[in-house]
């Protein structure tokens, strides 16, 4: 290959991963065509996008950039996925299609300049909760004691307006109350 595609490729690596920080590398190899196209479309359905790479071109587009620690994953055939909300939702949707696609290889991820390697740390990247999910869990967190304290409130309060209520409702049947001797 002449160095004149070989940059041009490097051109193109860099600008579709440009901004990316947070990517996965999987090999498809041995993978038939009709599972890869269905996996491909699958995922370019949730944004996430798939591209094969040449591990040299990768390791240079990956340098001084985020991605960088990924390249001593560069072996043998080597896709990159990336996109979606984020790369624990990638990684979500790839463990869940190696279900169907069991010759498909998890290589390895990155989050936030974490190195999760193989598919045992692709699946535990996978169990992450997503950044909108964290952000739930968050405003949960800080609903819950404002929600404890206003039923506290309420509780006593409550207690007391249901003694005033049959109290109410004796009085007006003409009943009299009076105090039990304890």
């Amino acid at each position: 290959m002449s160095k004149t595609i070989k940059g041009m490729m490097l051109q193109e690596y860099r600008g579709k991963l440009s901004g990316t920080s947070d990517a996965m590398l999987i090999s498809i190899r041995g993978v038939k065509a009709i599972p890869a196209t269905k996996l491909r479309k699958d995922l370019a359905a949730k944004k996430i996008k798939v591209t094969v790479v040449r591990n040299s071109l990768a390791a240079k587009a990956f340098e001084g950039t985020g991605l960088q620690p990924l390249s001593k994953l560069l072996t043998g055939s080597t896709a990159i996925a990336y996109g979606g909300s984020s790369v624990v939702e990638v990684a979500r949707e790839i463990v869940k299609a190696l279900s169907d696609i069991p010759e498909m290889e998890l290589k390895g991820a990155i989050l936030d300049g974490q190195l999760f390697e193989g598919k045992a740390g692709v699946e535990e990247l996978s169990r992450f909760p997503t950044k909108e999910e964290a952000i739930a869990r968050v405003v949960t967190l800080i609903v819950s004691p404002a929600r404890k304290l206003v039923a506290a409130i309420n509780g006593p309060g409550g207690g007391v307006m249901g003694i005033l209520k049959a109290i109410e409702q004796r009085l007006e049947k003409g009943e009299t109350i009076t105090r039990k001797a304890g």
